[in-house]
């Protein structure tokens, strides 16, 4: 059995994300990876920013919020839901693969969710996530995209 003996530090990744309509809505930072696959990762919501919609073909998502205030946005089988998460008390959301998914940060102060996707974001799985709008959402022309 391996271990490290020395303390390391490597550079941890941030991308900086942006709506469909190409403004900054926030960031994404790497915090754990396993070889090319990202296993936790920390999503920044600016003040007021809304990320998504988006549906994971694959992937669950696990979110809990560190800072600020989030609803997620879900469509279940059609139907809305929405889930507050808030620091205190931290809670976690899991969610399944293809559910319809947007993130609004509803605080008065930046958003971070940690989320643990599963499986891992994979960045040679291509075409997993699809993007769509809220229009596309309503009148169902989102499933086209899949």
């Amino acid at each position: 059995m391996g271990s490290v003996t020395a303390v390391q530090t490597e550079q941890a990744k941030k991308v900086t994300t942006y709506d469909l309509a190409r403004a900054e809505n926030g960031f994404l930072i790497e915090l754990f990876k396993d070889g090319n696959k990202t296993t936790v990762y920390l999503s920044c919501a600016k003040l007021g920013a809304f990320k998504g919609y988006h549906y994971h073909k694959v992937r669950a998502a696990r979110y809990v919020c560190i800072a600020g205030t989030m609803k997620i946005i879900l469509y279940v089988d059609g139907k809305r839901e929405e889930h507050v998460l808030t620091s205190n008390p931290p809670t976690r959301l899991f969610i399944p693969p293809q559910i319809p998914t947007g993130l609004q940060n509803i605080g008065a102060e930046d958003g971070w969710l940690i989320n643990y996707p599963d499986p891992a974001y994979d960045p040679d799985l291509k075409d997993e996530q699809v993007d769509f709008t809220q229009e596309e959402l309503d009148n169902g022309t989102w499933k086209n995209k899949l």
